[in-house]
């Protein structure tokens, strides 16, 4: 009797110490300042876990333009320059536009129902960084974006196309992979 309670118990030990060893998911992504020229200088990075509401963007960010900036998730891996919709060689421009697995070709926000890749707006302070957590609600699967590109924009962001198409974000000015 003595070898079975013994047995349970050794088992009970092991599953409970592979279940705690077992890591949350993480990826990551080194963000670089992007121009029509190729990517430059590290500016920091941004961690994406799961949390309860969604995918959570945790910056840690610095030398970024003061105010607001569109953050979003793009469709390719690359964040080298290349053409926009116009044939224009832009910063960022092989990154593709946002990502839109499911084809709604809209701006709604991380709440609404257009580009999975529309985040919630980035904030950067007077000092140039940004410190903050950013849940994305509708991204519940790191893999709809682990190997896509995280991009910041020059402007901020109202979750519109109207009056500037793709929330009026503007110009690309970082960018990084997420791993």
């Amino acid at each position: 009797m003595r070898v079975p309670i013994l047995s349970v118990a050794l088992l009970a030990a092991i599953a409970w110490t592979g279940t705690a060893a077992v890591a949350a998911p993480e990826l990551e992504a080194t963000m670089r300042k992007v121009s029509e020229n190729g990517t430059g200088a590290e500016i920091g990075t941004v961690t994406v876990t799961e949390g309860s509401g969604g995918a959570v963007f945790a910056t840690d960010l610095h030398d970024l333009p003061p105010g607001e900036h569109g953050l979003h998730v793009h469709e390719k891996g690359d964040c080298g320059p290349g053409p926009n919709d116009a044939g224009l060689v832009v910063a960022g421009g092989a990154a593709g536009g946002h990502r839109d697995p499911e084809g709604t070709k809209k701006h709604s926000g991380p709440e609404g129902h257009g580009h999975l890749g529309d985040l919630p707006v980035l904030t950067v302070g007077a000092d140039g960084t940004a410190k903050e957590e950013l849940t994305a609600p509708r991204i519940k699967d790191l893999g709809a974006v682990r190997g896509h590109a995280l991009m910041i924009h020059a402007g901020g962001d109202n979750y519109a196309d109207a009056p500037k198409p793709l929330g009026g974000g503007g110009a690309r000015i970082a960018c990084g992979v997420i791993r």
